[in-house]
């Protein structure tokens, strides 16, 4: 018999072959023949070594179908893929892996909608089986490209368009699931796939986002969950996220960075917070650290954009860190603050830029850019007060630190904001945004010491602005100081400078006053009395700086106040209504009234909150008077609009201003030093005054006279004999106080009139003056122990030695036994 005619035979064809054959009918709207498959499945359960044959057997059947168009065999075929795949799990499914995926591929290739899904569908059963053993050579790098190019699907119907999505959204959560927890299928987190995978599904949640801006709602619920493509876009997104590793989460990130570029969602930005809302959401706390160091670097790459773009990358920044806030932010705490502050100098530098432009030729373009720059600086100052107001304290503290090692203080190095190019109004906007921002981080603060809050580092630039000639500064100094003073939450109560009938209706929170408050008051509180004597008399103060100063003094008594402090307090308040009375600075008439009031509504708060009544007395009485003859002295008229003013303040009339002799006699008694408020208050001179701009540096410089006279005085002067007469002279202080008024009139002439060389060599003397004497101080003090060996001693410029008998010697106690 011809070897042809054994080839046509049935019989003599493979087993699995016939087996395979079975399954598919004449007509393929009957459907899969369930009972042969039931034999096929047996046959590859029994000789799973056939599964390779049987699969390579069914794709070449699925292949020559494809082509022909025979489409019902097709669905045929891939169900009995299914069937197999779910049935067989043995080492020897590896191959039949191949030969299946192998046929899903062959399927998504096609043009034909129906066949994308059906692939698809079989995909993702596929991705749901466990495997045993991970596979050393298997790669998706197919499907990454097929389904992201189905999520982009562009059908000309609507209905098709969203099965294809839906579809290629599935495929790509089906690839997501199979490999990511598989350590051999690293790479699908490389640049290369992530850059098909996030953009695919932000797409489709994006594209949710435009019909809900439009009125079009597209919110699923239910079963609609798995047939929308946005919806189901946003899990595989949460699921991709949540299964991101510590090394992945750079390249998971930047393209949603790149896609928001891409199709300009930065503006307006509702797009791009949600998406990081989710993205902070989804992935573990400890990594959140990345993804603001990835919208940080953003920032800085679109540093030139239109400020609307960074504008939004701000907004969005500040969701992310308001979210990683109340966990774990990581060691980028300070990156951040020090980014936005890089960022805020350069919006001031276009916005300035802007302003001289439009002052040479006005145009509604340049106003814009402008008011755009101004949104990006208010969005920076959230940023930086919202975050800082989310740190715990400690962290908080530190952050306070930063922002005040940043404000630009004239005389101070400033590392990070050059003021030199954005000149005076730069510097100033620059103080104001910083000083705003730190508002923020202050607000809620509660330190347990007053030190720990207000450190000299921090207090002392802090005071060197509150000396600047802008009243807008000084407000926001005094606004920080209450923020951190108030521990207690009682500056609501204090708001508005008013005569207080009844302070203890007010219900003022307070506690006994700590060791460590009462020495930093010992330290630092004459800077705080300074700084409040030189804000009150400032010419271009306002309603709303008397009412701060005033918040300021209660918010001292009820925090910091013991008896000194109290003293001192009053001792502050007279010299402020002398500072008025006087008028030695010639201010305006307004100015003095305002003192006076303030000093009236302090001094009846401190009265009743130390509960005096011989205090309360006297206030009252000299209120009572005041309101009959000089309303414009109490601040409920003087603040009015529109309040007249007396062209002088009588001094004669001491019924209208508050006496020291009267407060010492009602202070009289256990507790209060009433002899210390004979002593006028004066404030210190102090270095900060040459931090402040508007002075100059000879002016201001501590100058504390010499140290030492420049003329000592003889033997024969310090011998004189006591007299009556020397007696007379030493009680009489007039004389003194006008010599040495007299005596510092010199000194400050010498220092602005002298020489440059003549004041240098005057010090010179001086330093070396002390140097001569400390060394003095170390010969007689700092000398060898005594050494058998001998000591070396210095003898008319010769060294001679001279030995120590050991007996001779004395030894500490604990040398000797």
């Amino acid at each position: 018999m011809p070897a042809g005619v054994c080839g046509c035979c049935g019989p003599l064809r493979p087993r699995y072959k016939r087996l395979v054959d079975n399954i598919f009918p004449e007509d393929p709207k009957d459907g899969l023949v369930k009972s042969d498959m039931e034999k096929l499945t047996f046959y590859a359960v029994s000789a799973p070594e056939k599964l390779d044959r049987i699969g390579a057997y069914l794709a070449e059947r699925l292949s020559r179908d494809v082509v022909r168009h025979r489409y019902g065999y097709v669905v045929i075929a891939m169900e009995a893929l299914d069937q197999l795949l779910m049935a067989c799990h043995s080492q020897s499914i590896k191959p039949f892996v191949e030969s299946f995926l192998h046929m899903v591929a062959k399927l998504l290739e096609s043009r034909e909608p129906d066949l994308q899904v059906l692939g698809t569908n079989s995909f993702v059963k596929f991705a749901n089986i466990e495997e045993d053993t991970p596979s050393y050579h298997r790669r998706y790098d197919f499907f990454v490209s097929q389904f992201s190019a189905m999520c982009h699907s562009t059908h000309e119907d609507p209905a098709t368009r969203t099965r294809i999505r839906v579809a290629g959204i599935k495929g790509l959560q089906g690839v997501v699931r199979k490999t990511v927890n598989d350590e051999l299928q690293a790479i699908i987190w490389e640049p290369q796939h992530m850059d098909k995978l996030i953009p695919s599904m932000l797409f489709n949640m994006q594209e949710a986002e435009d019909l809900d801006r439009t009125g079009h709602p597209s919110t699923p619920s239910g079963r609609e969950h798995d047939e929308n493509p946005a919806a189901l876009a946003e899990s595989c997104f949460r699921e991709l996220l949540g299964r991101a590793a510590y090394g992945n989460m750079n390249n998971a990130v930047r393209p949603v960075l790149v896609h928001l570029d891409n199709h300009r969602l930065w503006d307006p930005n509702e797009f791009a917070v949600s998406c990081f809302r989710i993205i902070m959401y989804s992935i573990q706390a400890q990594h959140s650290h990345h993804v603001i160091q990835q919208v940080l670097g953003h920032l800085d790459n679109n540093s030139k954009n239109t400020p609307r773009v960074r504008a939004g990358i701000v907004q969005v920044l500040l969701e992310t860190v308001a979210i990683a806030a109340k966990g774990s932010v990581g060691p980028t705490v300070l990156e951040v603050f020090n980014t936005l502050l890089k960022h805020l100098r350069i919006s001031v530098d276009f916005e300035l830029g802007e302003g001289s432009r439009r002052n040479s030729s006005t145009s509604v373009s340049s106003r814009s850019k402008e008011n755009d720059e101004r949104i990006v600086q208010n969005a920076i100052i959230q940023t930086i007060g919202f975050f800082g107001g989310n740190l715990p304290d400690y962290q908080r503290a530190e952050v306070m630190m930063f922002i005040m090692g940043k404000v630009p203080v004239y005389g101070t190095p400033c590392h990070t904001l050059d003021t030199e190019k954005i000149g005076h109004l730069g510097t100033k906007r620059i103080q104001a945004m910083l000083l705003s921002s730190l508002i923020m981080v202050t607000s809620g603060f509660k330190s347990k010491t007053m030190a720990a809050a207000l450190p000299p580092p921090f207090l002392d630039p802090l005071f060197s602005i509150s000396l600047m000639e802008d009243s807008e500064l000084r407000q926001l100094v005094l606004e920080i100081l209450h923020n951190i003073i108030d521990r207690h939450d009682n500056r609501a109560k204090l708001r508005g400078i008013r005569i207080i009938p009844n302070v203890a209706a007010l219900k003022i929170k307070r506690e006994k006053i700590s060791k460590q408050d009462v020495s930093f008051m010992k330290k630092h509180g004459q800077q705080l009395y300074r700084h409040i004597y030189l804000g009150c008399k400032e010419e271009d103060n306002g309603h709303k700086n008397f009412e701060l100063l005033f918040t300021a003094l209660a918010l001292i008594t009820i925090e910091l106040a013991n008896e000194e402090v109290v003293v001192d307090l009053i001792r502050l308040s007279i010299a402020l209504q002398d500072m008025a009375l006087i008028n030695e600075e010639n201010m305006a008439m307004f100015i003095r009234c305002s003192i006076m009031a303030l000093v009236a509504a302090y001094l009846n708060f401190l009265s009743q909150m130390i509960a005096s009544p011989p205090f309360c007395q006297h206030v009252n009485k000299v209120l009572e008077i005041r309101n009959l003859e000089a309303p414009y002295l109490l601040p409920e008229h003087i603040f009015r609009e529109k309040c007249p003013l007396p062209s002088t303040l009588e001094k004669e009339d001491k019924s209208w201003y508050f006496q020291t002799n009267e407060i010492a006699e009602s202070l009289a008694g256990p507790g209060y030093n009433v002899d210390r408020l004979s002593v006028p208050y004066i404030p210190q001179v102090t270095d900060e005054d040459r931090l402040s701009r508007r002075k100059s540096f000879v002016d201001t410089i501590s100058l504390q006279v010499d140290i030492m006279s420049n003329n000592l005085p003889d033997k024969s002067q310090l011998a004189e004999e006591i007299t009556f007469e020397t007696l007379k002279k030493a009680i009489d202080t007039t004389g003194m106080e006008e010599q040495e008024k007299e005596k510092r009139r010199q000194v400050i002439e010498k220092f602005q009139k002298a020489p440059f060389e003549e004041i240098a060599a005057h010090c010179e003397s001086k330093a070396n003056m002390l140097h001569d004497r400390l060394a003095q101080i170390f010969e007689l003090t700092i000398r060898p122990p005594p050494s058998p060996s001998g000591a070396v001693t210095i003898t008319s410029g010769h060294a001679q030695y001279q030995s120590v008998p050991v007996y001779e010697m004395k030894f500490p106690d604990l040398c000797v036994y």
